[in-house]
């Protein structure tokens, strides 16, 4: 065989994987911005005490292309809890954003709200929330900042009307620490959340996993899930639901907004 002959082969072996690649990558599922930097369109506001969106005193806002949880407009908090819900639902996919705790929490709020906030995930649906309803019956993928001392970490699980299974058990603890370090500051974090329906749900914190746990379910005990279970035939296990960002006091702000749609069999 000639060097030139060798020379061709070695070529189209080239293309041949080249091609592959590239049709691998085109199969990847594409991520989506869920945030246009301007306005918030494709969110609903729901604030506890107000009818649903409804924004009071302009709590969730775009500043500077950011969006922004602000209490500017508040002489207290007064446990206004508030969420911005995004319109459409989910069951599996991936959800990445950036995050930073921005200036003082507002007088009112708790203790444990300090630099505190969070992703919440298989949300109820905003309609089906109370005029007076504190969080959505959800899985909430706690966001905490530091205090410049002790640790804290970050991309926790809490479970607002919710259980979830670890290690093949149900675990009714309301929050639960994930392995991340603690973020002292106003420092940027990436979080990243993978959710595949009722198997599995992932924490990434600056793409390392941080917390696993599966099989995410509605509390049959809790007030504001019992209407949730009656509705869906006293079946517990949540495959799907809404995502919402919160406040809680401590002013936040979030950018690059991204999900991206996971096939799934079932």
């Amino acid at each position: 065989m000639t060097h030139y002959s060798v020379l061709i082969r070695l070529v189209a072996v080239v293309l041949l994987f080249g091609m592959a690649s590239l049709s691998i990558a085109d199969d990847e599922p594409k991520w989506t911005s869920l945030f246009n930097g301007e306005d918030l369109d494709g969110w609903i506001v729901k604030v506890r005490y107000h009818p649903l969106g409804e924004n009071p005193s302009n709590t969730f806002r775009v500043e500077d292309g950011l969006l922004t949880v602000s209490y500017d407009g508040y002489e207290k908090f007064n446990n206004k809890f508030g969420h911005l819900i995004y319109q459409i639902p989910y069951s599996h996919y991936r959800f990445r954003m950036q995050y930073r705790f921005v200036g003082e929490q507002i007088k009112g709020g708790a203790g444990w709200a300090f630099r505190n906030s969070g992703i919440m995930i298989h949300g109820q649906s905003p309609a089906s929330m109370g005029l007076d309803q504190e969080f959505p019956v959800s899985i909430e993928v706690q966001l905490l900042g530091g205090g410049g001392t002790r640790s804290r970490s970050t991309a926790n699980m809490c479970s607002p009307g919710t259980h979830i299974e670890m290690e093949g058990k149900t675990k009714t603890r309301h929050c639960i620490d994930s392995a991340s370090k603690t973020f002292h500051g106003d420092q940027w974090v990436n979080v990243e959340v993978e959710v595949r329906g009722n198997d599995s749900i992932k924490h990434f914190v600056n793409n390392e996993l941080v917390m696993e746990y599966q099989r995410p379910q509605l509390d049959p005990r809790d007030k504001d899930a019992k209407p949730l279970v009656a509705a869906a035939s006293d079946n517990v296990m949540l495959s799907g639901g809404y995502i919402s960002l919160q406040s809680e006091s401590h002013p936040i702000q979030f950018r690059h907004l991204e999900l991206q749609v996971l096939p799934h069999s079932d």
